[in-house]
């Protein structure tokens, strides 16, 4: 042969890796509650000590050409605080209730190895956020990173092991894939772990579930924002700016579109425009349209880019335009000959405009038709009836109400969803789960079952009322 070294199959290098991990993982297991939640501080100091948070972000900016670092280093910092909030006092190990009048104890137990697919849009967050709620339930955890995001998930795990080795824990108990990670390496390491957790496109996604083993995986986003008639409008720009600027629109959470009401609809366009929006002309929509959506679907020149790139790339020279924080496009229809209404992931917002809240409902709708089903909706208003027919009709599985909706749909510490970079979209959005991904996903419960006093109700009674409503 040469002298050539034969390769090594690809189930080969998984298995050994996940036989590490199983190795890991069986002494993890026998860790207390304590024990656990050391490993838990010691994987959140790993991405939250400023150095290392600057260094990650760097690494992230400059290797996937995503994002900006200032906007990276606030998020690592934020979604990992606010991990640690939630599971601070949490029980994951040993009993965690008991229900005597039940007869039920419950029994936390670890999943095993978690396959944790990792997007380029989030290198460090998003990996942290993974291998802390798994070592929370004493699992061990494999990454699966993208290409671009491979230095960045490989630099956090070097800090975890420093953190870990300062532990004595195994270091096996987070570790990842080797370069270059090949889908088909991926796709056979979702096959060997116990759990899939999937972030990012939905073709890793729908591998993720078709993989054979039990996976969490999430839905495209597409949010929409409806401002109606009772909303601060000077609030409700300043958030949605805040939102479609933040790391140049990475989150799924980030606004795509606003269906502003007719009778609030000059107004909040010049609020908008104060928080540094721009309105493209109807030429000047072509040009973009050309550059972001090429054979009329999403292209990734323009992801994550900043307003400046994307004038250039879009021949936009209008200096309104190019000095501007966020681009405007009026938009009034759906679907793929409109594919504004689709995701941007960048800052371009889409504006319709509502005749009233049944159409701005109906715009919504829509909208999540074409793409977004299952996500989240936001709303600026003062109106709780309005606030209650999106919880009861719209198909989503979150509605933020009167926030910057990147900032709160995955946890913030003014409202009380989970900490989260992972969002179950339910069955609208072809997910097994409709929550903020969260540690309890990373557990199995084991339930013990004593006898009770007999509860055994009489028939009837239960059938009383309906046979004396239906004459039977």
């Amino acid at each position: 042969m040469n002298g050539a070294v034969a390769e090594i199959p690809v189930k080969n290098v998984v298995a050994r890796l996940v036989a590490r991990a199983r190795a890991a993982q069986r002494i993890a297991a026998r860790y207390d509650q304590a024990q656990v939640d050391e490993l838990v501080l010691a994987a959140g100091w790993a991405i939250m000590d400023p150095a290392r948070n600057r260094t990650l972000a760097e690494l992230a900016v400059r290797d996937t050409g995503l994002g900006r670092v200032e906007d990276k280093i606030l998020k690592n910092h934020r979604k990992t605080l606010g991990l640690l909030r939630d599971l601070r006092g949490a029980k994951s190990v040993g009993v965690v209730a008991e229900y005597p009048d039940k007869g039920l104890v419950e029994i936390a137990r670890p999943v095993g190895v978690v396959a944790a697919i990792v997007p380029s849009t989030n290198p460090g967050a998003t990996p942290a956020n993974n291998i802390i709620n798994a070592l929370k339930g004493a699992n061990a955890v494999i990454l699966a990173p993208s290409p671009k995001g491979y230095s960045t998930s490989a630099t956090l795990l070097q800090y975890i092991h420093a953190e870990l080795a300062r532990l004595n824990a195994p270091a096996d108990l987070v570790q990842m894939l080797p370069h270059p990670v090949s889908k088909v390496m991926s796709e056979e390491l979702m096959r060997q772990a116990d759990l899939v957790v999937v972030t990012g496109s939905q073709a890793n996604v729908r591998a993720g579930y078709a993989s054979g083993t039990p996976a969490l995986g999430v839905g495209a986003g597409n949010v929409v924002v409806i401002v109606d008639d009772s909303a601060d409008l000077a609030a409700a720009a300043e958030r949605i700016a805040l939102s479609k600027t933040f790391d140049h629109a990475t989150s799924c959470s980030s606004e795509n579109s606003a269906v502003l009401l007719e009778a609030i609809y000059q107004p909040m366009l010049r609020e908008l425009e104060r928080q540094g929006g721009a309105m493209l002309s109807a030429e000047e929509k072509s040009k973009l349209q050309a550059v972001m959506f090429p054979q009329g679907k999403l292209g990734s020149a323009t992801t994550a880019q900043p307003v400046a790139k994307i004038c250039a790339l879009a021949g936009l020279t209008r200096p309104e335009l190019t000095r501007a924080k966020f681009l405007m496009v009026e938009e009034t229809g759906t679907g793929r000959s409109h594919p504004f209404s689709g995701e941007k992931l960048c800052p371009v917002l889409a504006v319709y405009r509502a005749h009233d809240f049944d159409h701005a409902f109906a715009i919504t709708q829509a909208i999540y038709d074409y793409q977004g089903n299952g996500h989240s909706v936001g709303i600026h208003t003062a109106s709780d009836a309005h606030v209650l027919r999106l919880g009861l009709e719209m198909t989503v599985c979150r509605v933020i109400v009167n926030q910057a909706h990147c900032i709160a749909n995955g946890g913030s510490f003014d409202n009380g969803l989970p900490f989260s970079l992972s969002m179950g979209c339910g069955t609208w959005g072809g997910n097994s789960f409709s929550e903020n991904l969260n540690y309890r996903h990373f557990l199995n419960t084991t339930r013990i079952v004593r006898t009770i006093a007999p509860n055994e109700p009489d028939a009837a009674e239960i059938f009383a009322d309906y046979r004396a409503r239906h004459g039977i």
